[in-house]
């Protein structure tokens, strides 16, 4: 994809190894990655003898999230024409047959008299290059003997105008008006300093301070500097520099050494050495700092963002935060930003505005592709539902297609998930949860500490909690044993009198043994009037197979009625089948079968054949019953087959609960602390709390996962699970899920 994803090396025939530099005499050297295990991906053939030579590509994967472009260190962005052999990833093109003396003659005829054809205007300047409109510039003043740009700037006016006017500029000077703007008259625009700096490359860095010298006759490094301050500054001064290296050629021995360093700059030490995070995400290459990012969560366990994140405030962690992303992917910091400008009540339209201009002719096309495949709907949707007018129309053109209709663009997506599948199926993640066994515990002092907590008039919340939540599932059941054996009283039905409402929901959860409390869950969703289809979703599409038989054993133990005669009797129709089937845990639990994987892809890629409940079948069959690897060697064999990821598909074809529970099954198969994640936000976000399904996945993922889907949390929605719960809820409930939460990222 575009510069690389494998689909066609950007500039191949311009990557010859560069000599390695001989100040670092680095004991080992990591070239590009080679092209084999990229096409090893593509044909379903083996990459092992591939692996020792694309360890830098296959380092820089991140579980479950769309990878950096693993597959080439430099990313050109600039407007020049692409390498030979690159593939050209803007969405405006040179207009054939162009002709400006034309083109200003349009242009100055939709504004002359009274009023203007703003459609016509909007509809020839998207049509053309930034190239293009520089030469119906020149036409237009040779022509006329006028300023066509002061023309626009009289005839149009707000977020139309702004849009139109800045794709008249060429990049660098629409970049320096944007800097202009945002450190002139009281207060500065961080964001919009930061949004350049961190994402340009050294040839626009050069380019934009040549602009600004041009248009303000200033220093654009002097005017930042007079604006900013401390550390903030001082980074904003390193990037201005546009002197980021630019080798091929990185050295292990280097990146050990910077991992090391940044270790002991921040979490190693009292107080931040910030010179050590300035010089080094400032100075070194792309590639380099992707190895360094991966190394660093491999030698310390957390990824670099936390360590910024805990070390770092302010602009400065914002600016350090954004130079990481568009390290690690230029294309999908922008497509982020531009969610964000977006979502929610009211638009940033400077924001946007930009974006949508600078990206126009470098990376639109990667922009959309992960903006498709990360929020599960299109760039293109998105402005439309948020805009309106020629503002609108003019961003549409500029967006070049919507990824939602049919074949209009998203297979292309669908092969950046395909890379994702691949790749990440090689990186191993350690799931770590956030409560664990308490050193030097003894049940007999926490029985009696309990105890008094309850005993008398009140009850000391704080000391139940503070013993509950840091203590294991098995230390708690020991607990409840010597509660009985010293005082011949159930802690469960002490608990029960002494609590209530969402701590008492939440302490009790803790106290139960986990398949009993899920087992509960399932019995509580399926009681009374309506049945909790989401509640049964969650929990049977994610356990695995001894969770889901020992749920069973728990169901029959505590209701004397077996889970499956349970769902028998109030879900219905394929719903029912499924939910059966999962129920049953006899999931495979083996390695994948290409071969099988090729032949389970076509049965569910054939959505023509049959009706849609013999379609609704052939998923069931599959996605309950085969291994987790397996189905992930499924999903990349349908991409190949069908140009589509299969949760798009589901999406498309089924409806309902069927379709719920499916794409469940997907997401938790893709990615299962990510999937917990976007459960947990789905809670709290908007008007009141669903506290039912918070206090589930709290509990149940406690021991298991939480701490990555903590990471996961953040990384999506860029605050942490901990500052979600404190913004939602309150009292003794909100301390209790902050214990369990286990910290602030």
């Amino acid at each position: 994809m575009g510069e690389g994803w494998g689909w066609g090396r950007r500039g191949e025939p311009d990557w010859p190894p560069r000599a390695t530099c001989p100040a670092r005499e680095p004991k080992t050297v990591l070239a590009r990655p080679c092209a084999a295990a990229a096409t090893a991906l593509l044909t379903g053939s083996d990459p092992a003898s591939s692996a020792s030579a694309c360890r830098s590509a296959l380092l820089s994967v991140r579980y479950g999230r769309l990878p950096p472009r693993v597959f080439s260190a430099a990313e050109p962005e600039t407007m020049a024409k692409p390498a030979q052999g690159a593939k050209y990833r803007g969405s405006i093109r040179d207009f054939p047959d162009f002709n400006p003396s034309q083109d200003a003659e349009t242009l100055y005829n939709a504004m002359k008299g009274f009023g203007s054809d703003k459609e016509a205007i909007l509809e020839l300047i998207t049509s053309r290059s930034n190239r293009q409109r520089q030469e119906i510039c020149q036409n237009y003043k040779s022509l006329y003997g006028k300023d066509l740009i002061a023309d626009l700037k009289y005839e149009l006016t707000g977020k139309f105008e702004r849009l139109i006017v800045g794709l008249m500029r060429p990049p660098a000077y629409a970049d320096a008006k944007e800097i202009k703007d945002a450190i002139s008259g009281i207060g500065t625009d961080e964001k919009c300093l930061i949004e350049i700096l961190a994402s340009r490359t050294n040839e626009q860095i050069h380019q934009l301070v040549a602009a600004y010298k041009d248009a303000y006759e200033r220093d654009l490094e002097a005017d930042i500097t007079g604006d900013t301050s401390g550390h903030f500054r001082k980074m904003l001064v390193v990037l201005l520099q546009g002197t980021r290296e630019e080798d091929d050629v990185v050295s292990e021995d280097l990146v050990q050494q910077d991992v090391q360093d940044l270790y002991e700059a921040g979490e190693l030490k009292w107080g931040t050495d910030e010179a050590q995070f300035i010089y080094i995400l400032g100075n070194r290459s792309k590639q380099h700092l992707r190895l360094v990012f991966d190394e660093y969560l491999k030698t310390t366990g957390k990824p670099i963002e936390a360590s910024i994140r805990g070390e770092l405030s302010g602009d400065f962690e914002k600016l350090m935060l954004a130079v990481v992303k568009c390290i690690r992917s230029t294309a999908e910091y922008f497509a982020e930003r531009l969610f964000k400008a977006m979502k929610g009540l009211g638009t940033r339209d400077n924001t946007l505005i930009r974006i949508m201009v600078s990206r126009s002719e470098l990376d639109m096309l990667d922009i959309r592709e992960i903006f498709r495949t990360k929020y599960e709907k299109s760039l293109y949707s998105m402005i439309k539902n948020d805009t309106s007018g020629e503002y609108k129309k003019t961003l549409l053109k500029l967006c070049g297609g919507d990824d939602d209709a049919a074949g209009q663009f998203f297979p292309e997506a669908a092969q950046v998930a395909y890379q994702m599948w691949e790749l990440s199926a090689v990186a191993r993640v350690e799931l770590k949860g956030t409560v664990r066994p308490a050193g030097d515990f003894n049940p007999d002092a926490d029985a009696k500490a309990l105890r008094k907590a309850m005993k008398g008039l009140g009850t000391d919340e704080d000391t139940i909690i503070d013993i509950i939540a840091h203590r294991s599932n098995a230390q708690r059941q020991q607990i409840r044993q010597t509660f009985k054996s010293h005082f011949g009283r159930d802690l469960m039905a002490d608990l029960k009198s002494e609590l209530s409402g969402d701590l008492a929901r939440l302490i009790l959860g803790l106290m139960m043994p986990p398949a009993h409390y899920d087992a509960k869950q399932l019995k509580k969703a399926m009681e009374g009037a309506g049945t909790d289809e989401k509640a049964l979703i969650e929990i049977l599409a994610t356990r695995t197979n001894a969770e889901i038989q020992a749920i069973n054993k728990a169901y029959k133990e505590d209701y004397h009625k077996s889970l499956e005669d349970a769902l028998s009797s109030d879900t219905s129709g394929h719903f029912k089948r499924i939910l059966i089937s999962l129920a049953t845990g006899n999931r495979e639990e083996g390695g994948e079968d290409r071969e099988r994987a090729r032949e389970d892809a076509q049965e569910i890629a054939d959505t023509t054949s049959g009706d849609k409940s013999s379609l609704e079948t052939r998923f069931m069959m599959i996605l309950c019953t085969r291994s987790y690897p397996h189905l992930r060697r499924v999903f990349q064999e349908f991409i190949k087959m069908t140009n589509y990821d299969v949760e798009h598909t589901i999406k498309k074809e089924m409806s309902g609960d069927v379709r719920d529970v499916f794409v469940a099954i997907v997401q938790s198969v893709k990615n299962k602390p990510l999937f917990f994640a976007d459960k947990l936000y789905k809670s709290m976000k908007g008007a009141g709390t669903d506290e039912k399904t918070l206090t589930r996945i709290m509990v149940s993922r406690s021991e298991i996962d939480l701490l990555n889907i903590r990471r996961e949390f953040i990384e999506k929605y860029d605050k942490s699970l901990h500052q979600a719960i404190e913004g939602d809820t309150s009292g003794h409930f909100l301390k209790a899920l902050l214990a369990i939460c286990g910290g602030e990222d």
